[in-house]
């Protein structure tokens, strides 16, 4: 597993699973900058190396994705598919926004089921 500090706090966490499965968590009421994605999406391509894997990313308490953030966001990485989880109203229009963006670099669905997601991302 592995973190970015912001300092005060964990910013996020990532880990790959056994089943080949990127898991990046934010905090509950993370703000994130595009500094913030750079180092997220920096850790996954590290993590991954030559790899590409399904990404989950888990943003149910997620509070504002920056413009630059998102900026960061539409750009390939080593993520193949992204599903991402969201619980409330909010989650649902900071990720509308997201898809709204004219060239995602791979297919990336919102869900607000963690089982669904999973079915999805692994195509079962």
């Amino acid at each position: 597993m592995n973190s970015n500090s912001t300092g005060r706090n964990t910013l996020f966490n990532l880990e790959l699973d056994g089943e080949g499965l990127l898991r990046l968590t934010w905090a509950r009421d993370a703000s994130i900058t595009g500094a913030d994605a750079e180092a997220a999406m920096g850790q996954v391509n590290a993590l991954c190396g030559e790899s590409r894997h399904p990404m989950l990313v888990d943003m149910a308490t997620t509070s504002d994705v920056s413009r630059g953030a998102r900026a960061v966001f539409g750009r390939p990485c080593q993520a193949s598919r992204i599903a991402l989880l969201g619980a409330s109203p909010v989650d649902r229009v900071i990720a509308n926004f997201f898809l709204g963006l004219n060239k995602l670099p791979c297919p990336t669905k919102f869900f607000t089921s963690e089982a669904e997601a999973l079915s999805w991302l692994f195509l079962r």
